[in-house]
């Protein structure tokens, strides 16, 4: 299940981007990221009070950490975004499924030893590997000696979205439900956006552009959700690998909605993303007995 949770989770962020490619003509960066944040947060008040969660939570420093460094993969990124070709920019942020493979497979190393873990996560992280050379060709990166501080940016964006993924799924084994995990996240979003709108400025809320908000911060609480559920499940190799997805539904809009052509080298990365995610999730499943779970 947690591969279909986290397809879906891609199916909804790459839906989230076609929203704020529309909407970054009206609004700056981090006023996306504010109002993101407040609709999420106005959703799931609402959501947990349907469920009965409540949001008092009793390991509030983890929450503090996964918005910490959520909300500056989050900044980096979108610096990346503006000084680096957007290829180039989703590549170095697409990395973090890569980081998280080698934390967990250097973690496992260092607890059990060298032999047991590397023979049987090895096979996962290849998979990852084999993915992120798909996203590489489906982008095709590149960038200028210029641009150097700009790659390095962006290469943290990956690093701190691992660090994120890896602290969403602690919060999962320590019992967090996902909508208080998410909603505490949102609130870091929604402080972190606002304090940004202090020095670059608000734009104002014309109708019906603004109604592009209201999708943007929806769609990003789904795909959160989503997201936070598949990496509770422990196989976060998996789960990391067919994050990569989410690539393949935004090169699939860009080519129906906004009329972009793909290079043959293109639907090839597209087929090796799909092949490698597969491939991770029949290794996970026949090997589920014998390994060991993946802890962040």
């Amino acid at each position: 299940m947690q591969a279909l949770w986290m397809l879906l989770a891609s199916f909804f962020f790459a839906s989230m981007g076609v929203c704020i490619k529309y909407a970054s003509a009206h609004f700056n960066s981090f006023e996306v990221v504010a109002y993101r944040g407040l609709v999420g947060m106005l959703f799931l008040w609402g959501l947990t009070r349907w469920q009965g969660v409540t949001l008092g939570t009793r390991v509030p420093m983890m929450h503090v950490w996964r918005s910490i460094v959520g909300t500056v993969s989050l900044t980096a990124w979108f610096f990346a975004i503006g000084v680096l070709p957007l290829a180039t920019a989703m590549t170095l942020n697409y990395m973090s499924s890569v980081w998280i493979a080698t934390f967990l497979l250097g973690g496992a190393v260092l607890v059990q030893g060298r032999g047991s873990p590397i023979r049987q996560q090895a096979p996962l992280f290849l998979t990852v590997l084999a993915g992120f050379a798909g996203v590489a060709m489906l982008l095709r990166p590149s960038f200028n000696p210029e641009q150097a501080t700009g790659a390095l940016v962006g290469l943290m964006s990956g690093l701190f979205a691992a660090l994120a993924y890896l602290q969403v799924a602690a919060l999962a084994k320590a019992g967090e439900p996902e909508s208080r995990t998410v909603f505490y996240f949102s609130l870091g979003a929604l402080v972190a956006g606002a304090i940004g709108m202090l020095f670059v400025g608000m734009s104002p809320l014309r109708w019906p552009t603004a109604l592009w908000l209201l999708p943007i911060g929806l769609l990003a609480v789904f795909g959160q959700i989503c997201m936070t559920r598949a990496y509770s499940s422990g196989a976060t190799m998996v789960v990391a690998n067919l994050q990569y997805s989410g690539i393949v539904f935004a090169a699939l809009y860009s080519v129906t909605l906004f009329g972009d052509q793909l290079p043959l080298i293109g639907w090839a990365g597209m087929a090796l993303i799909v092949v490698s995610g597969i491939t991770a999730t029949v290794l996970r499943a026949r090997s589920m007995p014998q390994s060991p779970p993946e802890e962040p």
